[in-house]
């Protein structure tokens, strides 16, 4: 019976020390990112060890979470946090950007923005952004998407979705690929009579769909 009690101690400080360590806060984070700033700021000093420390203190808030860092321009570096996709870290992502102190080296972005359509490699296949084209089916609040790749094929369709989602998540932002595209098919060439739009047109094309 002793024994049992001592285990069962155990098992409960393990599990109030798990939830001590899931209590991180956004608040807990920007005091992390501002005594680590200039390390930060210079990530290629040591790139490696920075993005693992970084890393880990996102994780603390949730495992999704990820970030990417821009350029320095005229002194400032972009700093995006990203949920990786996954829908449901968004709320962390909001509530991190919400708590971002003002710092002057720093532009803070919530989600990957849009960006300009660059060619893609992925599973030994490889696509040119220009070559591709895409089709924007409105269907209630969201868009179904048909992403259109001159060589595309079937023995390699899991290389090829993947690229679209990646052409996708450029060309429109991690946000609106969530929350305002549906169902995303891949095709090799659009029937005669199909609307298309390219990458680069794609933004100005999709933003349409939904102004009321």
């Amino acid at each position: 019976m002793k024994h049992s009690f001592v285990l069962l101690l155990s098992v409960l400080a393990g599990f109030a020390l798990s939830c001590k360590r899931a209590q991180a806060t956004p608040e807990d984070f920007w005091k992390w990112f501002q005594s680590n700033e200039d390390r930060l700021f210079n990530f290629e000093k040591n790139r490696e060890q920075t993005f693992d420390m970084l890393g880990a203190e996102m994780h603390k808030l949730n495992p999704s979470l990820t970030f990417e860092f821009g350029p320095i321009e005229d002194g400032r570096r972009e700093f995006v946090i990203s949920a990786d996709g996954i829908k449901e870290a968004f709320p962390q992502v909001e509530a991190l950007y919400a708590a971002a102190p003002y710092l002057p080296r720093w532009k803070f972005v919530r989600f990957r923005p849009r960006r300009k359509p660059i060619d893609v490699k992925y599973g030994g296949v490889s696509v040119r952004a220009a070559s591709v084209t895409v089709q924007l089916v409105q269907n209630g609040q969201v868009a179904d998407v048909t992403v259109f790749i001159p060589n595309y094929s079937e023995a390699d369709r899991k290389a090829f979705v993947a690229i679209a989602f990646l052409l996708l998540d450029g060309a429109l932002g991690e946000y609106d690929v969530e929350m305002r595209v549906g169902q995303i098919n891949v095709d090799a060439t659009p029937k005669a009579q199909a609307q298309t739009s390219s990458l680069q047109d794609l933004p100005k094309t999709f933003d349409a769909l939904f102004v009321h």
